[in-house]
């Protein structure tokens, strides 16, 4: 199977990925610096969270500028593109579809022209709503491939029809449902909103604080403020519209909050360098991997991680459990999206194009391997093989979060219930196909209480099938508002003069 462009699927061994977030966002209001460059370091940080497409618009205060394509941020821009990029504003986004295909034209930042300016909006999260919200549309915007498509006409229309931006955005945002962590601009103003359960995490930042510029920054993830040096203020409230310009931060509440924080963000989405509401993610996923050793212990010589997202889980097992840690897979850091089909030959060889064993450390070892996940069973099969090919004694499989067992609306591109192995085989019967000696998973109430967020704020759907908000399965789908995919017609520039 590929992709309309050629591309492989990533359900085959070859380049199987992990579950895969919808987006990474990024915004900057900083007159002085160079926003365009401040964006594009704040994306690189989250790479992770897509890498189809990359996008930056920026604002000189008298027109928008909109730069996107197909591709790593790295790929997509260059020195002389970002230069070109001027202004005191800027919003990013790199893309992983989780609605509309992975063209071109699905690139964000969108960009639509209202009655006063330009409109660019960036999304991170997926709504539950699209088809509710597609009605809403005049004729004359009707055409839209994705929810955040639909959400940048709405805003757009209403805006062409006098309203302001925020006035806009005030009266829309309480009618959409779903996950959305959104950063949106005019030619003079930023703007960050969060839905009201604040799925996705979603932070602000102050940036050059000491040196007097007084810039602010939004992003996805702490992570990408570190990378800018910008210093943390506070998460962005579930319900809460941020409208940053010239006279600072102002807050207006769209919707009153109900706080339902993703888990799986803390089990493999974010970065370990990210902390979300008050908790790190590297010192979640090392408490996993202690409660797992005392949950599910085995008598090994080693314990060894899937890298890179097993490592801190496999530290806490090792620590608790006293069994030696080791480094017994080596992982091309270079693998990730290709445009390059692999030769039969190559095929047969799967998971070895990610990663590689050290058969001096695993020969003739019983191995504890320490995994984040799993979700068709794919790599875990694959993974077993090599392991066992490189002379491993036993191989004991234990996974840093519970069974996958229900499909995310929010924005996880998880596989279909009937394809997660997890519902429908027991724990026994994974372990037997997989060729493991043993399988054993967290449980849930283990991890909540490693995340130390209150059970109550948290999104466990994909572990236990309670979905936060009520979710109509028949009115989903990737490809829902898509009447025809197209491809990628490389990358161009858009503009709107006040």
């Amino acid at each position: 199977m590929s992709y309309s462009d050629g591309r492989l699927s990533m359900d085959l061994d070859p380049l199987e990925r992990g579950p895969q977030d919808a987006c990474g966002v990024f915004g900057v209001w900083a007159p002085g610096e160079e926003v365009s460059k401040l964006t594009y370091f704040g994306l690189y940080a989250l790479q992770h969270r897509g890498q189809e497409s990359a996008g930056i618009a920026t604002s000189d205060g008298e027109r928008i500028v909109v730069y996107k394509d197909m591709g790593l941020v790295s790929q997509v821009f260059n020195e002389a593109t970002l230069d070109s990029l001027g202004g005191h504003l800027a919003i990013g986004h790199c893309r992983y579809s989780t609605t509309g295909s992975p063209v071109w034209e699905n690139a964000q930042p969108t960009f639509y022209t209202a009655r006063e300016g330009g409109l660019a909006l960036g999304h991170n999260g997926n709504l539950i709503n699209t088809p509710e919200l597609a009605a809403m549309l005049p004729d004359q915007r009707r055409g839209a491939t994705t929810d955040t498509e639909v959400l940048t006409n709405l805003l757009a229309d209403r805006a062409h029809q006098g309203q302001s931006l925020e006035d806009a955005a005030v009266e829309l945002l309480p009618k959409v449902r779903g996950a959305f962590s959104l950063v949106f601009m005019d030619e003079n103003t930023l703007y960050a909103a969060r839905d009201p359960q604040g799925i996705r995490p979603f932070v602000l930042g102050r940036l050059g604080e000491t040196s007097g510029s007084g810039g602010w920054v939004v992003a996805s993830e702490t992570a990408a403020l570190d990378i800018v040096g910008a210093k943390v203020v506070r998460e962005i409230e579930p319900g809460e519209l941020l409208v940053i310009d010239g006279d600072g931060v102002r807050s207006r509440r769209f919707a009153p909050t109900a706080r339902k924080g993703c888990l799986f963000e803390y089990v493999y989405l974010a970065r370990p360098d990210t902390t979300i509401n008050g908790r790190n993610v590297n010192s979640t996923r090392v408490e996993v991997g202690r409660r797992l050793a005392k949950e599910h212990p085995v008598e090994a010589d080693l314990v060894i991680p899937v890298p890179e997202s097993g490592t801190p889980a496999a530290v806490g097992y090792a620590e608790a459990s006293g069994i030696p840690f080791a480094q017994g897979l080596v992982k091309n850091s270079y693998v990730g999206r290709t445009f390059i089909q692999p030769s039969q030959t190559l095929r047969q060889l799967g998971i070895r194009l990610k990663l590689n064993p050290l058969r001096e450390v695993i020969e003739g070892r019983r191995l504890v391997v320490v995994d984040d996940s799993i979700v068709r069973g794919n790599t875990q099969r694959a993974l077993v093989r090599m392991l066992r090919d490189a002379g491993a004694a036993e191989v004991h499989v234990r996974i840093s979060s519970p069974p996958v067992l229900w499909p995310c609306y929010y924005g996880i591109d998880f596989a279909t219930r009937a394809e997660l192995i997890a519902a429908n085989l027991s724990t026994e019967e994974i372990a037997e196909s997989v060729n493991a000696d043993s399988l054993a998973y967290v449980d849930l109430e283990e991890l909540i209480a490693a995340s130390e967020q209150p059970k109550n704020e948290l999104c466990r759907a994909c572990f236990d099938g309670v979905y936060p908000l009520e979710v109509d399965a028949d009115s989903q789908g990737k490809y829902l508002l898509e009447k025809a995919c197209g491809t990628p017609e490389g990358s161009t520039l858009a503009t709107s003069h006040k």
